[in-house]
């Protein structure tokens, strides 16, 4: 079988025999895969002009709802690529990771979609006063690039390492061009013919590259984006290509690293972090026969409980069956390949140059339902470095395989010194039951790791563990890691759009934005906001209110009513070295009579108040003071029906300016009303 390449809309596969993609289990060849005689610099044109354009017609909600559809539509099928990811040498659990894993990560973008506004665009951040009456301002928004994203992606993640880019670029609004590793690429081509049979993403939106990319970068330019995941000397060759850097394309790199695991010091044996510890260690360096960017490559423990670690992680290690992942009881399959088998045996050699084998054997394991000399198979290996500040490979050397050292360490600052000496992870962890050891290490260590678990018996219920990268946390790290950021919720949505400051009137802005700022043009109509309904709303429709003379009456009562009775309210003695002048207005007196002047009593679109934000007392209001109110709509927010009987509806952002007889500003603050749609469809 010839894999095929997905570009310019339709398969093709590429010229010549290609390059055999082996069975890890068996070393049968399953396919091959060829790209020779594709035209790069016409596959990037077709995503930027067709895919690129049909996202950008999209807004932030579209755009969800459409990753949502195929979220659902992928987790269906999901159990027909089971069989396929297990000839990557994966098991059942691994699989579940890749697959499973990437398509929640789909679901999680499409759910970020409701931070976003209902636009094609989003405004960053707040307003920014730049003139001394108001009258000139800047603010932020950000826009979709209009190039296209390039992922080139790893071996050990067919499914995952693609979902959780596009998921990110797709919400953004811009396409994608995947290329796998070629060694595990027929995973990923069988899970893009399935994408793009379902016809939910828009033509150009996807296209993939079963083989070699190479020459791709020479056609990428300013408006593109560039991620790589994979190792650290590659990535630094792909970053420094002459055309990344003389267009400044955003290269996005995360890279394998050489993470840790640190047991606290009171984390002794017989306590719950003890047995978490090496069950984390274990895990992280079985699962996916430890192929894992964050995989824990060095056990940081206190040198009184390196024997205790040894023994524990050793008898552990005993439990794990190696050999076809289709076979009952295996719990640890192959490696992706021979090559890499070749090349975790090359680095546990050098790395035993000068530290010690305390557990497994790179020749003399055993193997269940398959043929260890056929397949890409490998014992868990475990060593020991005695003294790790002079022999050092084991912060520069990585065994991408289930390989792991461990290194003692006197007290928590030498612990923080030697995670630190690994020049940059993606991750690392700490068992402790001790919050002080915790903030220390945190504190320590966050300059050098990209993320950090701390595990404990009461985290353990819920934790995802040591190696898992969330969808709404960044993934990435300094230094070796690559100094890049993954996923990370919103923030990798922003990798794919441009920043740009604006400057203008508030009117102006406002007009931009579609949301309305401070000092902006308000218009007076002669219906009142609260008898409209969501789409009959304009940005910057106001109401002007009457106005209300405030007594001592009013603050007494409310002093009653609320249970206020702080002195400033109450007790006119009791003012003197303070700021008051004499008994002040409760700050929540002036916002409820703000409402009872805007408020239109009568039944009509506005379902409830939905909340307040942003609220402030900016002057203190006396007896005597006469404070009306300015409502302004100033950001209409979209809502979706979660169910088909559901009221349409949308949430209304009002401003609510109140201001007293001089016309100052006395309160102001964002409060939110549900109202319903005209259009009930």
């Amino acid at each position: 079988m010839k894999l095929q390449n997905y570009i310019l809309g339709k398969w093709t596969t590429g010229e010549g025999d290609g390059k055999e993609l082996y069975n890890a289990v068996n070393g049968e060849v399953i396919a091959t895969a060829s790209t020779k005689g594709l035209d790069f610099g016409e596959m990037l044109d077709y995503g930027r002009k067709v895919g690129g354009p049909a996202l950008r017609k999209m807004t932030f909600h579209e755009r969800g709802r459409m990753i949502k559809a195929l979220a659902l539509h992928l987790y269906g099928i999901r159990k027909k690529f089971y069989p396929i990811s297990y000839q990557t040498g994966a098991t059942k659990g691994d699989s579940w990771i890749d697959i499973d894993g990437g398509i929640g990560t789909l679901f999680a973008y499409a759910s970020l979609r409701k931070n976003f506004p209902n636009e094609t665009y989003y405004v960053d951040g707040e307003a920014a006063g730049l003139s001394k009456e108001g009258s000139f301002i800047g603010h932020h928004i950000m826009v979709p690039k209009p190039g296209i994203a390039v992922h080139i992606n790893a071996f050990n993640f067919p499914v995952w390492g693609m979902l959780e880019k596009v998921a990110v670029n797709l919400l953004a609004g811009v396409p994608a061009i995947v290329k796998p590793a070629t060694i595990t690429s027929f995973l990923t081509e069988a899970f893009v013919k399935d994408i793009i049979e379902s016809g939910i993403l828009p033509d150009g939106a996807l296209q993939l590259i079963c083989g070699s990319a190479n020459g791709i970068l020479d056609y990428v330019g300013s408006q593109d984006v560039v991620t790589f995941t994979g190792s650290a000397s590659t990535g630094k060759m792909l970053k420094s290509h002459p055309n990344i850097l003389e267009n400044a394309v955003p290269f996005n790199m995360e890279a394998d690293s050489l993470n840790c695991s640190v047991l606290g010091e009171d984390a002794v044996p017989g306590t719950p972090e003890f047995d978490l510890f090496v069950k984390e260690v274990r895990k992280e360096m079985t699962v996916k026969c430890g192929q894992k960017c964050t995989a824990i490559r060095r056990i940081i423990v206190p040198e009184n409980l390196v024997e205790d670690v040894q023994i524990s992680l050793g008898q552990q290690l005993a439990k794990t069956t190696i050999g076809d992942p289709t076979v009952e009881g295996v719990r640890m399959g192959a490696l992706a390949g021979k090559v890499q088998v070749e090349e975790v045996r090359e680095r546990v050699a050098q790395l035993a140059n000068t530290a010690e084998i305390v557990y497994g054997d790179l020749e003399n394991f055993e193997v269940m339902g398959a043929d260890k000399n056929k397949g890409a198979f490998l014992s868990p290996i475990l060593m020991l470095q005695n003294d790790p500040f002079k022999n050092q490979d084991v912060h520069n050397v990585e065994a991408f395989g289930p390989v792991s050292t461990i290194i003692p360490y006197k007290n928590l600052d030498e612990a923080i010194e030697l995670a630190n000496m690994g020049k940059g992870s993606l991750c690392c962890s700490i068992a402790t039951a001790d919050d002080k050891i915790a903030r220390d290490y945190v504190l320590g260590a966050a300059s050098h790791h990209g993320r950090i678990l701390v595990l404990n018996e009461e985290s353990a219920k819920e934790s995802t563990g040591h190696g898992s990268p969330m969808p709404l946390l960044v993934h990435g790290g300094p230094g070796r890691a690559g100094g890049g950021e993954e996923m990370g919720g919103m923030r990798g949505v922003k990798h794919y759009l441009q920043r740009c400051a604006i400057q203008g009137t508030p009117t102006t802005i406002t007009a931009i934005t579609n949301v309305y700022q401070n000092g902006g043009k308000q218009t007076e109509k002669p219906v009142h906001v609260f008898r409209k309904h969501f789409e009959e709303l304009e940005i910057g429709e106001t109401v002007v209110t009457a106005k209300h003379t405030v007594t001592e009456a009013d603050i007494a009562n409310f002093a009653n009513v609320s249970g206020d009775n702080f002195y400033a309210h109450v007790d006119a003695t009791s003012l003197d070295g303070t700021i008051f002048e004499q008994r002040v207005a409760h700050g929540y007196f002036v916002l409820s009579k703000a409402a009872g002047l805007f408020v239109d009593p009568k039944k009509g679109p506005v379902l409830l108040n939905y909340g307040i934000e942003e609220c402030r007392f900016t002057k203190p209001v006396y007896p005597g003071m006469t404070i009306g109110v300015k409502l302004t709509v100033k950001q209409k927010v979209d809502q979706e029906k979660r169910e088909e009987e559901d009221i349409a509806k949308g949430i209304v952002k009002f401003l609510v300016d109140v201001y007293d007889e001089t016309g100052e500003t006395v309160a102001i603050a964002t409060i939110l009303t549900m109202v319903k749609k005209l259009n009930q469809d």
